[in-house]
């Protein structure tokens, strides 16, 4: 039997809390600066959304590094001290086991820029504009 994907609408409570914690934990990490890393202390990393694996074991953080400068530098400072971000997690949140946490660039951000340009298209705008004149 195929597995589905987990959407937002179907994943339990418990992961969604679970995975705003580890958020919030590495989102103040990053803010207070705590980590001893030359690049993450030069750039404003938001940490955007946390997505756990049904068994807590596994850890997906988007993030963004501010206004998208040195992204690949982020990511890869980010990735180096994956052992201390773990440690501190699971140290504060107290859980049966240490996730792992995988650090991936949030995309959703330049998606929804996309769609923007596209919604801006004159075509599109005429579209949309005779749609409004009907009803």
């Amino acid at each position: 039997m195929v597995k589905a994907t987990a959407t937002p609408e179907t994943r339990s409570v418990r992961l969604l809390k679970v995975g705003e914690q580890v958020r919030h934990i590495l989102s103040e990490l990053l803010t207070r600066q705590e980590v001893h890393d030359e690049v993450l202390t030069a750039h404003t990393v938001s940490v955007t959304e946390v997505r756990m694996s049904p068994d807590l074991r596994h850890a997906t953080a988007f993030i963004k590094s501010l206004l998208g400068a040195d992204e690949e530098a982020v990511l890869k400072a980010l990735r180096t001290n994956t052992a201390y971000f773990q440690k501190e997690v699971a140290q504060r949140l107290r859980l049966r086991f240490a996730a792992k946490i995988k650090f991936l660039a949030d995309e959703s951000f330049d998606v929804a820029s996309h769609i923007d340009t596209l919604l801006a298209h004159p075509r599109v705008v005429r579209d949309l504009g005779e749609d409004d004149a009907s009803t």
